[in-house]
């Protein structure tokens, strides 16, 4: 039996409705811009309750815009964690800010009890990543950055649909991005992305600067840059807001599924606490496993196609020589590079393979 990692064939294998307003849009040659790009940031603000959505060119151009709408630049810090995709700390540095690091806690979100020790006259923002899809523990955050006077810029591109206690990840910074790259669950048809806000003027200003600074044709307000959604990408994506719910609950069931059938191997296996309030949209099902790497050749060898995300933390990588992290500094983001896997668990996977995975992985501990 193969398990795939990717569910997109199935996802995309009858997309003529997608199609079909996509020849609209070839018919119109509204290209940039325009009323698709409206009517999706309209729908996807609606879905998860804010005033305004912005689309961008992808995920990491609407954490660059958050921050940049925030006055964040050079000389300032911004606290986040060294496990996370590098466009989080990617788009600190884009900024000319630092990117400060906190280690995670079990549930592989930032370790609130350790913000605090690493703020100085320097900090600007803290962002939080919503890793994995599940929620961080940003009512804590949030707290402590209004003890600080500090914003809040939420990383919620693994996470769109995700709640805690009731509301979306992504609604309670000062501004948030998310992505619809398409192994997301929210995905289009290339790179793509959001940046949130209630407020007003930060809105006016993502518009603005996201746009080249141009009030209109001829008028630049400000000096600007161009990291707009491209129209076709806001059509595929306003199309599967439409199923996003339906796919959110299935994916949550496959997760329900997996925690439950995992506990027999708890000797070897570790999954990360599952809080009250929190209910995840498992971008990626992530568990801890002993002797990792050894499992991942045979569950692969049994054509389970599970991953790896990721086993160098970014405090070790090459690009953040100049941060002055060694290895030791965050031992629990560097414990959990060193035995975290990911096991295929989208809307498409089905009980038996559920059933299939669990039993290759009994066979790998027990036989």
């Amino acid at each position: 039996m193969r398990v795939d990692f990717s569910y997109l064939p199935q996802q995309f294998e009858n997309s003529e409705e997608i199609f079909a307003d996509l020849r609209k849009l070839v018919a119109s040659c509204d290209f940039t811009l325009g009323p698709y790009v409206e009517h999706f940031e309209k729908k996807f603000a609606k879905y998860i309750g804010v005033r305004h959505a912005i689309g961008t060119n992808s995920g990491t151009d609407a954490l660059i815009l958050a921050l940049k709408s925030l006055g964040v630049g050079p000389g300032d810090e911004v606290i986040t964690v060294p496990n996370t995709f590098i466009a989080t700390v990617g788009a600190i540095v884009d900024t000319g800010a630092t990117p400060v690091f906190v280690d995670c806690n079990s549930q592989m979100q930032m370790d609130c009890d350790r913000v605090e020790a690493v703020i100085t006259p320097k900090t600007k923002a803290i962002l939080p990543v919503h890793w994995s899809g599940w929620p961080a523990e940003i009512d804590q955050i949030m707290q402590i950055a209004e003890h600080h006077g500090l914003q809040v810029v939420e990383d919620a591109c693994p996470a769109a649909g995700a709640t805690f206690r009731g509301r979306h990840c992504g609604t309670f910074g000062h501004v948030n991005a998310f992505s619809m790259h398409p192994l997301k669950l929210l995905n289009v048809w290339g790179d793509g992305g959001v940046v949130v806000t209630d407020d007003d003027d930060l809105a006016a200003f993502l518009r603005l600067y996201g746009n080249h600074g141009l009030k209109d044709r001829d008028h630049a307000e400000i000096w600007g840059v161009n990291k707009r959604l491209q129209p076709f990408q806001a059509i595929v994506g306003a199309h599967q807001l439409e199923t996003l719910d339906r796919d959110l609950e299935k994916r949550r069931r496959v997760a329900a599924r997996l925690d439950l059938s995992v506990q027999k191997f708890s000797d070897f296996i570790a999954v990360p606490p599952r809080s009250d309030g929190a209910n995840g949209a498992y971008h990626m099902y992530m568990l801890r496993a002993q002797k990792r790497d050894e499992l991942v050749d045979f569950l692969r060898s049994k054509d389970i196609d599970c991953k790896v995300h990721y086993p160098i933390p970014l405090h070790l990588q090459t690009a953040a020589k100049g941060l002055g992290y060694k290895r030791g500094d965050f031992p629990e983001c560097e414990a959990q590079a060193g035995d975290v896997l990911s096991l295929p668990a989208h809307q498409f996977v089905t009980d038996e393979q559920i059933d299939y995975m669990v039993a290759c992985i009994s066979s790998f501990y027990y036989s």
